[in-house]
């Protein structure tokens, strides 16, 4: 599967548990970045946990093989978008869900989760890996 793909966080620490699918998948896609807000939810996920330094080194070491997307006002008007029409629609998703979203429809890539929420938003790249 050849592509530009953004990792959600779910991907993410399935690949970190030894998923050898996402190991898989990700050696063959042209292109994988993580949105800078995956990064961070990582970070809340090692500084609760019980193996906090090793959590935190494995995340440090991640950054570092993946580019990081940043949010800037461009990601700001798609949020702006997506979280209008789920409101209007009556399907909300978590805030930095719709943030993610927003970066996949920013950068113009495939949004790689295993949430099916994402499928409410309307014009987005998705699949499930």
């Amino acid at each position: 599967m050849n592509g530009k793909f953004l990792l959600d966080t779910n991907i993410v620490i399935s690949l970190f548990s030894g998923d050898a699918s996402i190991s898989e998948k990700i050696a063959v896609a042209s292109e994988i970045y993580l949105p800078a807000i995956v990064i961070g939810e990582l970070y809340y996920g090692a500084y609760n946990s019980t193996k906090r330094q090793a959590n935190i080194e494995r995340i440090e070491a991640f950054k570092l093989e993946i580019p990081i997307l940043d949010c800037d006002e461009y990601t700001a008007n798609y949020y702006g978008q997506i979280k209008s029409e789920l409101k209007r629609r009556g399907t909300p998703i978590p805030e930095n869900d719709i943030w993610i979203a927003a970066m996949a429809m920013q950068y113009d890539l495939v949004l790689t989760t295993r949430d099916a929420h994402f499928s409410n938003i309307e014009n987005i790249a998705l699949t499930k890996w």
